[in-house]
């Protein structure tokens, strides 16, 4: 970022760090944005279990608004939303924004997407990740996106990460989300790339709220 003070380089203790309430109830999402967020002085918090968002936006970014939004407002703190998703070329772009909504789970959705895609020799596809980041009363301050370009695997590969992540090969790398380490994914995955793209300007908002707050 190469100006100003680099809040990432910053040591803060609990008292000074900015609380940031994260759009999510899933696990997986929660423990993939603290770790992005660990050099950060955030206290990065899940939204409220009995708290419900309908995701009713016809893009990514559409929802990760809607969901920053309704946050924000509901906890009256500094929220962040990403909507992500899958998007499979031969399959016409699904699941896309019904990504978390193709099957009741995990593995169903894996299970439904191989299903779908047997006898296809194109499996071309990407992951899509768009972030927002609303004020307290709602205003949307920042919104970025990030994309990584890959594959569908014929089997599951890897046991880590959540959702599609054993059946998306990156093009990169030659190995699924599930096989990567936590910094890979931060390097290649789509929601680190968007993180990248949000981290200067989240520098500069926590420096100015926690300066007159």
């Amino acid at each position: 970022m190469g100006k100003g003070i680099c809040i990432s380089r910053m040591k803060a203790d609990n008292s000074h760090k900015k609380r940031l309430v994260l759009a999510s109830r899933n696990d997986g999402k929660i423990r993939e944005f603290r770790n992005l967020f660990s050099s950060l002085p955030v206290n990065l918090v899940s939204q409220p279990k009995t708290f419900e968002v309908e995701e009713t936006g016809n893009t990514f970014a559409e929802n990760a608004r809607i969901k920053a939004i309704a946050v924000a407002k509901e906890t009256n703190s500094l929220a962040i939303a990403d909507d992500s998703g899958l998007s499979v070329k031969a399959l016409g772009g699904a699941p896309g924004v019904f990504s978390a909504r193709y099957a009741s789970n995990d593995q169903a959705r894996i299970a439904r997407l191989l299903y779908e895609l047997e006898g296809i020799n194109d499996r071309s596809a990407y992951f899509t990740a768009a972030i927002c980041i609303a004020s307290e009363v709602g205003q949307v301050l920042i919104e970025v996106e990030g994309v990584t370009q890959g594959s569908i695997t014929l089997t599951p590969a890897g046991n880590r990460g959540f959702g599609y992540d054993p059946i998306f090969q990156v093009s990169s790398l030659g190995i699924t989300y599930a096989e990567m380490s936590n910094k890979q994914k931060r390097d290649f995955g789509h929601r680190g790339k968007a993180f990248r793209l949000l981290e200067a300007s989240l520098d500069k908002l926590i420096i100015d709220s926690t300066s007159t707050s």
